[in-house]
């Protein structure tokens, strides 16, 4: 068989065998599977392999960016959020006045923080 294990393909690309699995978690890379369900990495994993480390190298950015631009790529509706995020310009409510303006937003993330933050309530039995 023309194909490495994942130990194998983790000393000749100089990934480690847990970054080769989160690069795959990720979508980057999706290695053929052996008969018994282990990871194999033929030339074209190791290619892709090598030339996404010369991606990141080249433009210093992380895994994390490349999924991320992966995701956008297939995902019509994130895209668009993200693009309408970027070009839009930040709005006061017509509710709040200039002056109370940094104020509300202040107090509006408080109590987004306080909600993501407060305990989930749990059910308790009372004898």
């Amino acid at each position: 068989m023309d194909a490495l294990t994942i130990h194998e393909a983790a000393q000749t690309t100089g990934w480690s065998a847990r970054m080769l699995r989160y690069v795959e978690r990720l979508g980057l890379i999706e290695p053929q599977r052996s008969a018994a369900g282990y990871r194999i990495y033929g030339a074209g994993e190791l290619q892709r392999l090598r030339t996404l480390r010369e991606l990141l190298d080249e433009h210093g950015i992380g895994l994390g960016d490349v999924a991320f631009a992966e995701r956008l790529r297939r995902e019509r509706d994130l895209r668009t959020a993200v693009e309408g995020w970027i070009e839009s310009e930040p709005r006061r409510p017509e509710t709040v006045s200039a002056d109370d303006w940094l104020r509300w937003e202040q107090e509006k993330h408080a109590r987004l923080l306080a909600a993501a933050t407060a305990p989930t309530p749990t059910m308790e039995t009372t004898a």
